[in-house]
């Protein structure tokens, strides 16, 4: 799939989306300005105000209102990701370096909230919505918020479970693209049963998307903008790992968790680990895993009417399984 092709199919309201981005983060402070010019140049794929469209032009809307919660949607997820870069001490991201790198911890976290109560904003003025969609992001941020402090529990435990992992990807990456698709539903005034076909859509595509991201790690020769092994060095146990922990007998898993946790002391056990996952087959299985999501995200598709929306939905799914970047 190609995103220009969709960014095209969504014509004015792609264009109008640059526009309401670039005019909800003007301020009088030069400094803040040039900042988030440079944010909005380095804007990568957006895919979730695209799906928020999508799906807005799925269920028969679109326009101002579907553009303003797409945005939103946009700009809760930089939020997230400013703040997440204090939190793990990134020093770039998408090739270009980081707001913490450049201008340090403080400034990061200034942004990052200066872009999360623009959104609000945003969503406050959208009379049609505004209501539902205040109580739809306000759940995703506490999502995050949970989904980051498990994360972090489990890695100083070693003791994830696939549970535990599906719970964590879904807090920090599906619940976003949760919101963002019902976002764009609400701004369409779907009906329940659509809001429900599209919030299920999106759960399995953002479980997916995190998914393949995961696999990334293990994957030498991607294009993701992050070096490989970076989950197993912060002492995350993803899918391609566990796969392979439920099929070795018991104290042979009970010590590579405890490599695991005690990676920081012994970085070399990065590449050693990555190789007898791959060797396992723990790519495989966390490739099975995504396919299913990616089934039942198609499935919930065949509910709604079927548009050209529709069909770019189920592109997008095929390319969340099938990207390299």
């Amino acid at each position: 799939m190609d995103i220009r092709e969709v960014q095209a199919y969504l014509g004015a309201d792609w264009m109008a989306l640059k526009d309401t981005l670039a005019d909800s983060l003007t301020s009088d402070i030069d400094l803040l300005n040039r900042t988030n010019r440079a944010l909005l140049a380095n804007g990568g794929k957006q895919l979730r105000p695209m799906l928020s469209l999508l799906c807005a032009h799925c269920c028969g809307g679109g326009g101002e209102d579907a553009v303003r919660m797409a945005a939103a949607s946009e700009m809760l997820h930089n939020a997230t990701l400013l703040h997440d870069d204090v939190a793990d001490d990134s020093s770039s991201r998408r090739g270009a370096p980081t707001v913490k790198s450049l201008l340090g911890d403080r400034a990061s976290v200034l942004l990052g909230d200066f872009w999360l109560v623009r959104a609000v904003e945003l969503i406050l003025n959208t009379p049609s919505c505004k209501d539902e969609g205040i109580r739809v992001f306000a759940k995703t941020l506490s999502d995050l918020a949970e989904g980051e402090m498990l994360q972090l529990e489990k890695a100083g435990s070693a003791d994830t479970t696939e549970a535990d992992y599906l719970r964590i990807i879904y807090n920090k990456t599906a619940s976003l693209f949760e919101a963002a698709a019902v976002a764009g539903a609400l701004s369409a005034k779907a009906s329940e049963a659509d809001r429900e076909a599209i919030r299920t859509y999106a759960v399995n595509l953002g479980l997916a998307f995190q998914i393949r991201d995961d696999m990334f790690d293990y994957t030498d020769g991607n294009d993701i903008g992050k070096p490989v092994g970076i989950d197993l060095k912060e002492q995350k146990i993803t899918l391609p790992l566990l796969g392979v922990l439920a099929t070795v007998p018991f104290d042979e898993a009970s010590r590579l968790r405890e490599r695991v946790r005690n990676i920081g002391q012994h970085p070399e056990d990065v590449e050693a680990i990555r190789t007898w996952v791959r060797e396992k087959g723990g790519l495989e299985y966390a490739a099975r895993k995504l396919e299913e999501y990616v089934d039942r995200a198609c499935e919930a598709l065949e509910t709604l009417p079927s548009c050209e929306a529709r069909e770019w939905l189920f592109k997008l799914a095929k390319y969340t399984a099938e990207r390299n970047v």
